[in-house]
């Protein structure tokens, strides 16, 4: 089951940014396919050494994406089903895999249940489609009825997943996808938000259609483990771990990162056996860049992300440190359009994307980097190291966000007489007596495999 995750390094595009899409749906314009863009970017991705594509929505909705107005049609504004088809071919023609948005706790107020809600009032068929529908009040919008919206934005219209015909409705969409664009998995928009037993039926129905389809839920705080279990998703999103990426060498205080790392994988760990999906910032966070005080932190900061425990991810753009930040809560400067081309001429930090590259072939060619066992071995307020361990194969992680050289000695508990550098092939440091002295370049790495 989703054994292709084992090694799945993702790209994560939103779409309706990246391909210069108008802000708003105007729900009659023909098709315009956007979205073949993103096939001019595979390459680039490709070399990354990304092998999984994660697309923001792409189905028809109002504004920005997370307002479906409907499952079974791709927002006009980036083409059409045939568009997205296409694309999901190009891609699995490379052997990369493709996961895509299911946002099914809420809809947009153009969701054509909604708007038969909107017409016929109580007497429309689709009442019990909505949450806290009541008839004795009137909506912010001046509907002549009240309802839920997700989190208070009444543009966002919560969904009654108890209800069967909902569900019978999303869950044919879903079958569609698999259908039509061979999906390899979903990302649960608002996860944290949905009815458990609507996630445990969806996982049933997903599994019986194609078995290895992946199942991630976007939760940001709470227990990974009531979402991420047999019967329910397979990975989440890593926000615990995600703030410490960014907080830690922002602070120069590895000790935070540390913890967590600890507390979810080390002995006893609370998520140890599970690949949860690890960022170091998505279209709803400001980039890293922009939290970074000195930009070279980016190079341990990725270093770490793609060694550490779970699946790592790369926001498009971010890989030339791209800056961007929201505005009173405006989350444009998070998703913009770009232009392949010029980022690879004047971008930020043009050797940022050759050192993901060779982060990206390490990781992929290290059974311990994917799916190891973590163990800390040092932490101190800039050098931070541990180790990863499956089968026969050890790898030492060891990291340094000074602005200068560190030596830092070591203390192995098993027993080996060097440890050989993935990064730079060739250079090794002799390991006596258990404990090895290691000199880190500054604001870089050595991942270190043991002989």
């Amino acid at each position: 089951m989703n054994a292709w995750t084992e090694n799945a390094i993702f790209y994560a595009i939103y779409p309706l940014g990246l391909c210069g899409a108008p802000l708003c749906n105007d729900f009659y314009s023909p098709p315009n396919p956007r979205l073949e863009q993103i096939e001019g970017w595979l390459d680039h991705i490709q070399a990354l050494g990304a092998n999984a594509l994660y697309l923001g929505p792409v189905f028809e909705s109002d504004a920005h994406g997370y307002d479906t107005a409907d499952y079974y049609w791709v927002d006009r504004r980036l083409g059409s089903n045939e568009t997205l088809a296409q694309l999901s071919a190009a891609l699995h023609r490379r052997s990369m895999h493709l996961v895509l948005d299911g946002v099914f706790n809420h809809v947009g107020r153009h969701f054509w249940a909604f708007r038969d809600l909107r017409e016929h009032g109580a007497d429309s068929a689709y009442c019990d489609w909505f949450c806290n529908l009541r008839f004795d009040h009137r909506s912010p919008y001046n509907d002549p009825f009240s309802y839920e919206g997700w989190n208070g934005h009444y543009e966002l219209v919560k969904l009654n997943l108890g209800n069967p015909q909902v569900r019978e409705h999303l869950f044919g969409a879903v079958e569609s996808w698999v259908r039509q664009f061979d999906i390899d998995g979903l990302r649960l928009d608002a996860a944290d938000c949905l009815d458990f037993d609507f996630m445990r039926a969806l996982a049933a129905f997903c599994r019986g259609l194609k078995p290895d389809l992946w199942l991630m839920g976007e939760v940001i705080h709470g227990d990974y483990r009531r979402w991420a279990n047999p019967e329910t998703l397979d990975a989440v999103t890593n926000y615990e771990c995600y703030k410490g990426l960014y907080s830690s060498h922002a602070d120069r205080n590895y000790f935070e990162i540390a913890y967590a790392l600890n507390r979810q994988f080390g002995a006893g760990g609370l998520y140890r056996g599970l690949r949860l999906y690890n960022f170091a910032d998505n279209h709803d966070v400001d980039r890293v860049a922009s939290l970074l005080s000195d930009p070279a932190h980016l190079y341990p900061l990725y270093a770490l992300l793609f060694s550490m425990p779970g699946i790592p991810s790369i926001y498009y753009g971010s890989e030339w440190g791209l800056e961007g930040k929201k505005v009173n809560g405006n989350d444009q400067l998070l998703r913009p359009q770009l232009e392949l081309d010029k980022l690879v001429r004047y971008s930020p930090q043009p050797d940022l994307p050759n050192a993901l590259a060779r982060l990206a072939a390490m990781r992929l060619d290290s059974p311990a980097l994917q799916a190891g066992s973590y163990q800390q071995l040092l932490v101190a307020a800039q050098q931070f190291a541990f180790l990863r361990e499956a089968g026969s194969e050890r790898v030492v992680v060891a990291l340094n966000a000074a602005g200068q050289a560190a030596e830092v000695e070591l203390k192995l508990t098993f027993g080996c007489s060097a440890l050989v550098d993935l990064l730079n092939p060739g250079e090794r440091f002799a390991v006596s007596g258990g404990r090895c002295t290691v000199s880190i370049p500054h604001t870089w790495a050595r991942i270190l495999r043991a002989e």
